[in-house]
């Protein structure tokens, strides 16, 4: 006996007040956050300490390269920091346990880790909640990458990957900071021009990347799209530039960075940022979640949220 298939309704488009309960739903949950990541930081608000962020940089000295130093303890590096300005130490990261690890020791050791590659045009979705993500163990990773793709190669990006902190020896340069991060992929892997509004420290710990910086204060010439309230991405490209879509961008300052293994950059709030891998490497990172170091003490964003005038 044959049964008759149940069709089902067809879905409804949503009425005008579900779509604009939905509305108001996803803005109470991001003001939510943003409150949060204000008091987390410190802060009056996120947009305030933005502002404050891009005010400072306006006041900073024009820089062609990022200086190369030998490692700071916590003192010198925040003193260093508060200048506002990007830096690269050497020698940091390239004791760490994680920096013996080679592709070979985490095809033997690390197999099992669940990762969560991004793949596809990962670059041109980056900042997008549709980007294309496959799940899959690091084994099924190492192969994906072994075999080759067209295109954008797999990109293991801004995981937490836990069994991996104990290989790191991170310097307490932060009152408060996130996780590590880690990053893993083959030359070619990118990371396209963005700002995050936290202080970041970035660890090379094996192979080498190009990352590309802007000031803050050249948002008017990138063209910025909020991600959320401390992420913004940038369509422009300063790797190869394309003045005709973005003719702004002749106006900011763009500095190259080579980044190998051991060093570690620091890249201040608000500082853009593009990354791409020279080699296959292996990175990790941490940002902040206190007042950024450029602002001081805060008293000056303080004073402008209250009206008062800072204390001399």
């Amino acid at each position: 006996m044959n049964e008759t298939p149940v069709r089902k309704a067809p879905r409804l488009p949503p009425t005008r007040e579900a779509s604009e309960a939905a509305a108001a739903d996803r803005a109470a949950h991001r003001a939510a956050r943003e409150r949060r990541d204000a008091q987390v930081r410190g802060v009056p608000s996120i947009a305030a300490m933005r502002e404050a962020i891009k005010a400072a940089a306006r006041t900073l000295p024009a820089i062609a390269e990022v200086p190369r130093i030998e490692a700071l303890d916590k003192a010198a590096f925040r003193a260093r920091a508060a200048q506002g300005l990007p830096f690269l130490m050497t020698g940091v990261a390239d004791r760490w346990p994680l920096a013996a690890l080679t592709v070979q020791s985490l095809r033997e050791h690390y197999s099992h880790l669940p990762v969560r590659a991004r793949v596809g045009d990962y670059v041109s979705t980056a900042f997008a909640a549709d980007r294309a993500m496959r799940d899959m163990g690091m084994l099924e990773y190492l192969d994906l990458v072994a075999a080759g793709t067209e295109g954008l190669p797999p990109y293991l990006g801004n995981l937490e990957l836990r069994e991996l902190n104990r290989l790191c020896h991170w310097p307490a340069y932060f009152d408060k900071v996130g996780p590590p991060r880690f990053w893993l992929g083959p030359a070619g892997t990118v990371t396209p021009l963005h700002c995050d509004y936290d202080d970041n420290v970035f660890a090379q710990v094996w192979g080498s990347k190009r990352i590309m910086l802007a000031p803050p204060h050249h948002d008017d010439f990138l063209y910025p799209n909020e991600a959320n309230a401390i992420l913004f991405g940038s369509p422009f490209d300063p790797e190869c530039p394309d003045f005709d879509r973005f003719p702004l961008a002749r106006q900011a300052t763009t500095i190259e960075c080579i980044v190998g293994p051991g060093d570690m950059l620091y890249v201040p709030a608000g500082w853009f940022h593009q990354v791409r891998a020279l080699t296959f490497s292996l990175s990790s990172n941490r940002w902040a979640r206190g007042m950024p170091l450029a602002l001081g003490d805060g008293a000056a964003l303080l004073a402008a949220n209250s009206g008062e005038q800072p204390s001399a």
